[in-house]
């Protein structure tokens, strides 16, 4: 069984993120980058597959950049067998990745594809369930279990009145969630080996996808700044300040 998962090159989770001088986005120069943290899960899913025997393939796919190509490499790293590279410099939204994973897709014809349930830069949770819509597959989202039982998934998602379990046939969309699993670390034979593993790059245009994206930002703002609270010495001078301060009561 071929597993496909989609991974993302966003800036590090430990890094600030700073907004540029001129508003038009945030400050990538010089910022140390990394894989989407939900892909990383992602990608360890699908090795956890491949060494229980019931994946036989890994493809670890990127849109985006030439850099882009580092993250695929980290997946190659984790376990993945080989890369596809779709490369553009345009500003990919949520819509032009599933699209372009369509047509990826369409021509890998895994029987599971795992994304990152949102990216930790955009946070916009939308490609995995746009993926699904346009291939018309099941879907699994928010996955914290995943069971394969023949041609069938059960994924056990979180919800927010607690777990909901779900049983999808394949071929099906599963998009992670943080309790999933815990990723590994490359090692360093493994960081080694994945140098020599290919990757195939293709261009959106040789996928038949028009990647130009369909919102346009105006403007990008650090959001305000809280202020510092105060202590009272009283209860009745807390409901003062709520009042006539705060004007919350």
């Amino acid at each position: 069984m071929k597993v496909l998962v989609a991974v993302k090159r966003v800036i590090d989770a430990n890094v600030k993120v700073r907004v540029k001088a001129d508003g038009t986005g945030v400050e990538t120069a010089n910022v140390k980058m990394a894989m989407n943290p939900f892909c990383e899960i992602a990608v360890e899913e699908a090795v956890r597959m491949k060494e229980a025997g019931t994946a036989t393939e890994i493809v670890a796919v990127a849109c985006g950049p030439a850099s882009s190509q580092e993250t695929i490499r980290t997946a190659l790293a984790m376990g993945a067998d080989r890369g596809i590279h779709v490369q553009t410099d345009v500003e990919l939204q949520p819509l032009a990745v599933a699209k372009l994973l369509k047509a990826v897709i369409e021509k890998e014809q895994p029987r599971i594809v795992i994304l990152g349930k949102q990216a930790i830069d955009d946070d916009s949770n939308q490609t995995g369930q746009m993926l699904a819509g346009l291939l018309g597959w099941p879907q699994g989202t928010f996955a914290s279990k995943l069971t394969i039982e023949g041609d069938k998934l059960r994924v056990k998602r979180e919800v927010d009145g607690g777990l909901e379990t779900e049983i999808v046939t394949l071929p099906t969309i599963v998009t992670t969630d943080l309790r999933l699993n815990e990723p590994r670390y490359a090692s360093l034979p493994n960081i080694m080996k994945a140098k020599k593993k290919p990757i195939e790059a293709v261009t959106p245009e040789a996928l038949g996808v028009d990647p130009s994206p369909r919102l346009k930002t105006l403007k990008v703002v650090e959001p305000v700044k809280r202020k510092s609270g105060a202590k009272v010495k009283s209860v009745a001078e807390l409901v003062d300040k709520l009042r006539n301060e705060a004007k919350v009561i």
